[in-house]
């Protein structure tokens, strides 16, 4: 059976952009049932994620020019400590110098807000352009997409059929949430070693948000907790293709350095002899 579309031509770019979610739900009823509303979700989550990998690259590679920028950086703010201006302006023109920009990692984060305010509305609104959305009934299995984990506890309770999806998805997001974290950790003690060797007395500050930023994949629970379960659903999904993301970039970074460091050894050989 074929799910409701979007056709007036006043439902306007929401409109459009529930018709879409419309389309593809009903491409993948054959395979999802009821949760087709749900697969689309995923699957357009997945294309958005898709379209921002060059971006996620980028942003992985300015990371690791940061990092290695970590020494000059320190001794800046430790030589222009009392002049917060004129250390701006030189950490300025150091990434400059060095191509690098201090913004590039919130890129591909920042270009994601569009889409998923727009789920956020579609799944928030009981109209839609003048019409009802036909999409709000849909649901992942017994929860509907345009529901709350509020309104799963108020029918049938944590453990009722509505809550048992909820537990399903932090569940998920605490299983993300801990290798993020493991992998922060292990990043954020290799980026110790720079900072400490530049010498000089800690910025004020930073140590308590080196000790924090790890644990902030957590705050994933309450998002997913207060959205509607489609937007709690995008963020499960784009959050889990994140942590997999950053893992590959990651790998990506160690096979590079151990090649550089077979090549430095063997050319150290090759001088020897």
């Amino acid at each position: 059976m074929a799910l409701p579309a979007f056709h007036s031509s006043g439902s306007g770019f929401f409109g459009l952009c529930a018709g879409v979610v419309d389309y593809l739900a009903d491409l993948l009823q054959p395979l999802a049932g009821t949760a087709a509303a749900a697969a689309a979700i995923i699957v357009l989550t997945v294309c958005v994620r898709l379209v921002l990998l060059p971006l996620s690259r980028t942003a992985a590679r300015g990371q690791r020019e940061r990092a290695a920028l970590a020494p000059e950086i320190a001794a800046l703010r430790r030589e222009y400590a009392k002049d917060p201006e004129r250390m701006g302006r030189a950490l300025m023109e150091l990434h400059a110098t060095h191509g690098v920009s201090p913004l590039g990692g919130v890129l591909p984060m920042l270009c994601q807000l569009p889409f998923f305010f727009v789920l956020y509305h579609v799944f928030s609104s009981s109209r839609i352009g003048g019409e009802p959305n036909h999409l709000l009934p849909h649901r992942l299995l017994a929860a509907p997409l345009g529901d709350r984990w509020g309104d799963a506890l108020a029918h049938g309770g944590l453990l009722g059929e509505r809550g048992l999806v909820y537990i399903a998805l932090f569940a998920l997001v605490a299983v993300v949430a801990t290798f993020t974290l493991r992998r922060n950790k292990r990043q954020l003690a290799g980026a110790d070693a720079p900072l400490a060797a530049a010498g000089g007395q800690e910025v004020p500050g930073v140590g308590a948000l080196t000790r924090f930023m790890p644990y902030m994949a957590y705050f994933t629970l309450i998002s997913v907790a207060v959205v509607p379960l489609a937007g709690a659903l995008y963020i499960v999904t784009s959050t889990t293709w994140s942590a997999l993301e950053r893992a590959v970039l990651y790998r990506e970074r160690g096979t590079a350095a151990e090649k550089a460091g077979e090549e430095g050894g063997g050319k150290a050989k090759a001088v020897a002899a």
